[in-house]
């Protein structure tokens, strides 16, 4: 089956599925995505109704933090936190949050403020963006506390028929849950969606080439971005004058213009330039390039004929939570003694496949899974070591596990109707949820089946 190019980049090399698509588009309009957080406790980030009335704790003097709903129309996660101190007048570092959301989307999830009181978060006035207060929490939030998110999609433009619609979605959950749920493949967004090279930055600053890092990061254009940028990129590649690309660079790239600034005056000091960016931002690009190597890692499992839900000699397997979370720091390595008893609890949902995030501590799989792993690596020239970044040791990566493939819970085609501003198409209506650290694109992408994913919207 046919897969576009720049899924491939990002080392999605295959569906899981064999059923054709039903074709479409996501994200129309930003209200087509609509994304509600679900804590581990239960409690559900709503953004149809106001959260003022419940209560999750009484204030005193140990209850220090202030626990909101925060619902916000396509804003970036970390953007609206830092309008919102702006407006309290404290440091982005007393909010906190439990995940990270899209944001072109519609989006409502819990965060904790600490030291302030429903009066003071009331007054706070930002365009797309509420604040609700719940109440007083002893803890500052976590991503220990968040369990998943709960999703509803409006899939627009497509050109079948209800029919065709109901029966090619059925086809492919009944497939998905054959299989015991999606391949848990980090989606676009973890690479840039319209600019997708994180990883191959984290793999230059990986191998130690810091020009080569900062010149993709700076000088790569892409044909989906603004072409204002992708212009001022190609004249960067080009002169490599430094000074003059300044002057180029549109205002809203400004992490590149930090970086810019620090070149014109110390020309050969990568390093220092990189260091111009946040700490959280220059560890992303080490960490996507361990999710590329994820991501070829699986479409390789998959591409090799391999299962999900049965285990071979030499996989990694982790415990499972009873919430349905992994429990990754609990694993075992799948021996020919064990293998039953472990596909048992594979079968019963106990253990879940695991693949390696590569890093400093973080090892192959052994056996078969391990021999593909290797070779990849091989390929990109790669070893464990690598990820010891001595020049900019705060981006070294240890590594973990990441389970290979994630439960498709509560799924539903709640409707199909007709789109008056497509004629003769029709608009599928989803709802799902998804454990914490999935993606609702990959589940989409195998339902859609696009040819172009950035003009569907992914």
């Amino acid at each position: 089956m046919f897969v576009p190019k720049v899924e491939k980049l990002i080392g999605i090399e295959v569906y899981a599925t064999a059923s054709s698509g039903i074709g479409g588009v996501i994200r129309q309009s930003i209200e087509d995505f609509v994304v509600e957080e679900v804590l581990v406790d239960g409690s559900k980030a709503e953004i149809s109704r106001t959260m003022e009335h419940q209560t999750l704790g009484a204030s005193s003097t140990k209850d220090r933090y202030l626990l909101c709903v925060m619902v916000k129309r396509n804003w970036d996660t970390f953007q609206a936190i830092r309008m919102i101190a702006e407006q309290l007048g404290i440091s982005t570092g007393q909010i906190r949050i439990a995940g990270i959301k899209d944001a072109k989307a519609l989006t409502a999830q819990h965060i904790t403020i600490e030291n302030a009181t429903t009066e003071t978060v009331q007054q706070i006035k930002v365009k797309d963006i509420e604040i609700h207060p719940i109440g007083y929490f002893r803890s500052k939030l976590s991503p220990y506390y968040l369990l998943g998110n709960s999703f509803n999609i409006k899939i627009k433009a497509i050109s079948h028929s209800e029919t065709t619609i109901k029966k090619r979605t059925a086809k492919i959950v009944e497939e998905l849950k054959a299989i015991g749920g999606i391949p848990n493949f980090f989606g676009h967004q973890r690479f840039g969606t319209t600019r997708p090279i994180t990883h191959f930055v984290g793999k230059a600053l990986v191998k130690g080439n810091f020009k080569k890092a900062a010149m993709l990061f700076l000088a790569k254009p892409s044909p989906y971005e603004h072409p204002e940028s992708r212009q001022a990129r190609k004249d960067l590649q080009a002169t490599q004058d430094f000074k003059q690309a300044l002057k180029k660079f549109p205002r809203q790239l400004r992490y590149e213009r930090l970086m810019l600034r620090h070149l014109i005056q110390k020309s050969d000091d990568f390093v220092g330039a990189f260091r111009r960016l946040p700490t959280k931002l220059r560890l992303l690009f080490p960490q996507a390039y361990q999710s590329y190597l994820f991501n070829k890692f699986l479409s390789k499992r998959i591409t090799s004929g391999f299962a999900f839900n049965k285990i071979e000699a030499g996989d990694y397997v982790v415990n499972i939570e009873r919430s349905g979370l992994p429990i990754i720091t609990m694993y075992k390595i799948a021996n020919p003694q064990t293998l039953n008893e472990i596909n048992k609890a594979v079968a019963t949902g106990k253990m879940r496949l695991a693949l390696p995030l590569i890093g400093l501590k973080q090892r192959t799989s052994q056996g078969i899974q391990g021999e593909i792993e290797k070779r990849i690596l091989e390929e990109e020239g790669i070893t464990q070591k690598n990820f010891r970044i001595k020049a900019m040791p705060e981006t070294t990566t240890k590594g973990e596990l990441r389970t290979a493939i994630t439960p498709l819970n509560n799924f539903s085609l709640n409707k199909v109707e007709k789109d008056f501003a497509s004629s003769l198409k029709n608009i599928a209506k989803v709802s799902f949820m998804l454990y914490r650290g999935s993606y609702a694109t990959i589940l989409l992408r195998e339902i859609v089946k696009p040819r172009n994913p950035i003009k569907a919207g992914f």
